[in-house]
């Protein structure tokens, strides 16, 4: 299974929208998934999986507009 960290900024909008899905109610602290990135700095995010991929969207408070705005 492929493993993609995804920017708020260049998410497709498919995964947006599979993302609106699994948290229609935004998500909870609880969701959020914490971990260092191979240049060595902490990211937060939340996971969607996919048939064939887990995708890791990086939190952030426009992440939260951007969810918002699809809907």
């Amino acid at each position: 299974m492929k493993r993609v960290i995804v920017d708020y900024i260049k998410i497709p909008e498919d995964i947006l929208q599979k993302l609106v899905e699994k948290y229609p109610l935004g998500y909870k602290n609880r969701d959020i998934i914490s971990f260092t990135n191979a240049k060595g700095k902490s990211v937060e995010a939340v996971e969607l999986k996919t048939e064939d991929t887990i995708y890791l969207v990086k939190v952030s408070a426009m992440l939260v507009d951007k969810m918002d705005d699809y809907e």
